[in-house]
């Protein structure tokens, strides 16, 4: 592809690599070993290669792609633009891509498609609990219909090649009925039965969507009934001492932080600090300097993937995002909103980051938007 300017010319990007003597457990998902068991979750609309890229320079040993259809997956042509969401860098492997539909047919095409175009591990959704996507019979709406669930998992598992690892994606049911936790924990032993090699687990029911607290405690028992099995914990991580917590408080092998990265890349590298024996404590967040540096990057990154022009409603959402580091969040986010051409990125950044001020901690996340409004 070919390379574009910046908005501000961006230094050398250097991958943050998790400590050495971590006090944490390496994470391992089949045969890929992913290492520091702190990964990206798929959001949908953000973690493309240009959002993962950066997030694994920062220190995510793993990311996931944003969540795709697969009849999209499945009926894309080969062209530039129809395959820019399909985009594997050569920097960010170990990838997964993640795909969700309703019927299983489409499943085992579609994990094909993501495996020739270079996705290290391919995983199902059967967590998305909006109201479009269980409609339409996908999603979390699966975690109501056992034998196409695993139906699904077993046609992946036999259409993609055996070193190339399978996972799921659930919330830990329906709602918070008996007959939804019977479901629930059938779905999970059979996928493992079926030959799945982890799960990652959200905290809150489908039904809850994103209101409410996950539940945490049933984390923990789904981790002790899974034993050995590997079990990744989802929900409430928007801050490093939350990843942590929730490896120490539930046990599981994993956590995946969601929309606690969008904006805010620097959650991997704090996490891997704060993790390391003898840490004083939560690092300082990035000062304005480092925040420019890595938005006209991701820019950068994102203009050759979409184009200059066709990148710009892409980093606008950005931008709205990575605002709250900043010491003037309120006007940065409205300066960001506005943007509509590169030139006027260029110009908040030069506006609001020319003095290298301390940046701030973001406060805690509401949006509900970000996790699966799929591409159809």
């Amino acid at each position: 592809m070919a390379s574009v300017q910046p908005p501000i010319a961006a230094e050398a990007v250097t991958h943050c690599l998790p400590p050495t003597a971590s006090r944490l457990p390496d994470l391992r998902i089949g045969n890929v070993h992913i290492g520091f068991p702190v990964v990206q979750a798929a959001l949908s609309g953000y973690s493309d290669a240009a959002m993962r890229v950066i997030a694994r320079r920062l220190g995510a040993p793993y990311t996931l792609c944003e969540v795709l259809l697969d009849q999209f997956v499945n009926t894309t042509g080969h062209s530039k633009k129809s395959n820019r969401r399909l985009h594997v860098a050569d920097e960010e492997h170990p990838v997964g891509g993640q795909s969700m539909g309703a019927n299983p047919d489409d499943f085992a095409p579609a994990a094909q498609r993501l495996v020739q175009a270079g996705f290290d591990i391919i995983d199902i959704n059967f967590g998305c609990p909006v109201k479009k996507v269980l409609g339409r019979c996908r999603g979390g709406f699966l975690l109501g219909q056992v034998e196409t669930a695993l139906e699904i998992v077993s046609r992946v598992r036999a259409a993609v090649p055996p070193h190339i690892p399978v996972t799921v994606k659930m919330r830990r049911g329906l709602d918070d009925s008996a007959a939804s936790r019977d479901k629930f924990f059938t779905i999970f032993d059979g996928a493992f039965h079926r030959g799945v090699a982890a799960i990652t687990v959200h905290g809150r029911t489908v039904e809850q969507r994103y209101v409410g607290a996950s539940s945490w405690d049933f984390l923990r028992e789904v981790k002790q009934h899974a034993g050995q099995r590997t079990v990744l914990g989802s929900g409430d991580l928007f801050t490093p001492q939350a990843c942590l917590e929730m490896l120490r408080y539930t046990g599981v092998d994993g956590v995946t932080v969601a929309r606690g990265a969008i904006g805010n890349p620097w959650i991997f590298s704090q996490v891997c600090a704060l993790a390391a024996p003898g840490a004083p404590g939560l690092p300082d967040p990035p000062r304005l300097h480092e925040q420019r540096r890595i938005i006209a990057e991701h820019y950068r990154l994102a203009a050759e993937i979409y184009g200059p022009e066709a990148c710009g409603r892409q980093m606008r959402k950005f931008g709205i995002k990575y605002s709250r580091l900043h010491p003037e969040s309120l006007k940065v986010r409205d300066a960001f909103i506005a943007v509509r051409r590169p030139h006027e990125l260029q110009q908040v950044l030069e506006a609001y980051y020319a003095e290298d001020l301390p940046g701030r901690h973001p406060e805690l996340d509401v949006d509900e938007t970000a996790e699966c409004e799929v591409v159809e």
